[in-house]
């Protein structure tokens, strides 16, 4: 007789059979969830749907509308979309298929060989996904040796993950497989392809797009809105790093075990100081302009980028003035409330706009005025004798969340103003095909700058993220393609720096946080990258507002 196991779900004990898979207990509770459960806590631990059940437990249902299961969907996703391509176009016709970035709610691929990317071809490569679909074909885990899945890579001809392992410690790699196509990615997969009945193709640019639901409508697949200006911000940089010669985590190491870190670093800040040039020489050139309106989300480098444009706006015979549009805050007492109830800081509301543009009018109309100080501790605007009026070479480098939304600047005629967004795009992939999202390198970057200045710990920094990207979402995001020029703050080389700080402060976090899945997760993450001592950064590098050192007072 089976040996029986008490298993606590939503409140409710039941008893099951050893070596029960976790799919099937999750599945007696499907019809009281929202959305489809992908993964399960176990005792709280994380795990996928296929693993049995050993022992007397309390289950956690993870769904497709938590960041955790959403991302597993998408990653297997992936998966599913890289073995229908091959299974279409032919395995000795494909070189490589490589997944790039993000672009809106899906991920771009480019396909290496002798294929073109046709809407026929797409059709038959989402027919043959549907099929797979319909079969609910399992994702098979096996556990191999480091050395035998550097030999698996090398007969795939996946370069990427063959140089990647190279440099990995531990003695064993997980393997995933569907059907006959075999690959390894970085993370948990759903436990069937019935899972992933959402999605659609759309050839684009020089590859294709995976279209997927957002995490707030999972079971819907958005409209494909192409954002040309991010997207050619993102392929430029994608250059950058080919140049340099490290597009994967294992080229970036091959370079630093060789030691070549050192012309690496000094390259890539080269290539941006260029790039900060030639934006202040855009600026110039279009004339008339007053107010350069800077934007981006959370942990982009704002600050001292607007400093280094500054020094090349001075460079060019300008004489910039720099104004932070939250010494505009209104007073705490009449910040606006988020539906939580909560002061909610990065709407538009809480900027005093109407004295904002009352301002920033009698600048532009030769007048004297003086400006705002926000005392962030005791809550209120103050005046300390700030005054500025602008001359001919004078202009405003206007640094805010809003900066790009007219709603901020409404009264200021658009001729006058030139917008940059700033963020922090990743150039480097783990490999092929595992990318680093962006948000996980600014997430990164913000404990690291947190923690030194303000003392906040990593474990609060990750609970307060959701709220941070909610905010860029909707007052930020919406707006960057209204930008004149954009800005790539990101550097190939910094995850190899930022390792050194953020790992022990997220080894700070205990298993009993709730934060621990995401810092164990970003623990792993950062184990790919070989460290990097940050002496030889330069005092004016957009990575010293994260790591300290700097020349800018940030």
């Amino acid at each position: 007789m089976d040996k029986m196991y008490r298993v606590t779900v939503l409140g409710e004990t039941k008893e099951y059979p050893e070596g029960t898979p976790y799919g099937e207990i999750a599945s007696e509770y499907a019809d009281r969830m929202i959305h489809d459960v992908v993964l399960v806590t176990v005792n709280g631990r994380l795990r996928e749907l296929h693993k049995r059940l050993s022992g007397d437990c309390s289950l956690g249902l993870i769904t497709t509308a938590e960041p955790i299961g959403h991302n597993a969907y998408r990653r297997s996703m992936t998966m599913l979309l890289l073995k229908a391509i091959y299974h279409v176009a032919g395995h000795e016709q494909i070189r490589k298929v490589v997944l790039h970035f993000s672009v809106g709610s899906g991920f771009y691929f480019t396909i290496e060989g002798n294929v073109s990317i046709t809407r026929e071809f797409l059709d038959r490569v989402k027919a043959y996904m549907l099929e797979q679909v319909e079969k609910k074909v399992p994702f098979m885990k096996r556990s191999v040796s480091t050395q035998e899945a550097i030999a698996r890579f090398a007969q795939h001809k996946m370069e990427d993950k063959e140089r990647l392992f190279r440099y990995r410690r531990v003695s064993r790699v997980n393997l995933y497989s569907l059907g006959d196509f075999e690959d390894y990615f970085y993370g948990f997969m759903v436990w069937h392809t019935g899972y992933l009945k959402y999605f659609e193709l759309y050839p684009y640019d020089d590859g294709l797009v995976l279209q997927m639901p957002t995490r707030r409508e999972p079971e819907k697949v958005p409209k494909f809105w192409s954002y040309p200006k991010i997207f050619q911000v993102q392929k430029e940089s994608e250059q950058w790093s080919r140049m340099l010669g490290v597009d994967s985590v294992g080229e970036l190491n091959e370079c630093i075990s060789r030691g070549g870190i050192q012309q690496l670093l000094l390259v890539a800040e080269a290539l941006q100081e260029g790039k900060i040039s030639k934006i202040a020489e855009q600026i110039i050139e279009e004339g008339g302009k007053k107010f350069v309106m800077i934007a981006g989300p959370s942990s982009s480098g704002k600050t001292t980028f607007s400093h280094r444009l500054s020094i090349q706006l001075m460079a060019h015979g300008m004489k910039p003035h720099p104004i932070a549009v939250d010494n505009y805050f209104v007073n705490r007492e009449d910040t606006p409330l988020d539906e939580e109830g909560k002061p909610n800081y990065e709407c538009l509301e809480a900027i005093d706009i109407q004295k904002f543009n009352e301002d920033m009018c009698r600048l532009l109309a030769g007048e004297r005025v003086e400006l705002p100080y926000f005392n962030f501790k005791t809550g209120k605007r103050e005046y300390r004798g700030d005054y500025l009026q602008l001359g001919a070479e004078d202009i405003l480098v206007i640094e805010g969340i809003h900066g790009l939304n007219d709603a901020l600047s409404y009264a200021l005629p658009r001729e006058s103003k030139f917008k940059i967004y700033i963020s922090a795009l990743t150039q480097v992939n783990v490999d092929e095909h595992n990318r680093i999202p962006t948000t996980d390198g600014r997430l990164i970057r913000r404990m690291v700058r947190d923690n030194r200045t303000r003392g906040t710990s990593a474990r609060q920094t990750i609970a307060m993220w959701p709220s941070v990207r909610r905010g860029e979402q909707e007052n930020i995001f919406p707006y960057q393609e209204e930008a004149d020029v954009m800005f790539n703050s990101a550097l190939v080389y910094e995850l190899a720096v930022l390792k050194q700080y953020a790992e022990p402060i997220l080894f700070q976090i205990t298993e009993d946080c709730p934060e621990y899945q995401e810092a164990k997760r970003l623990l792993k993450f950062l184990d790919y990258f070989l460290g990097v001592p940050s002496d030889s950064i330069p005092k004016n590098s957009i990575l010293r507002e994260f790591v300290g050192g700097g020349c800018f007072d940030v």
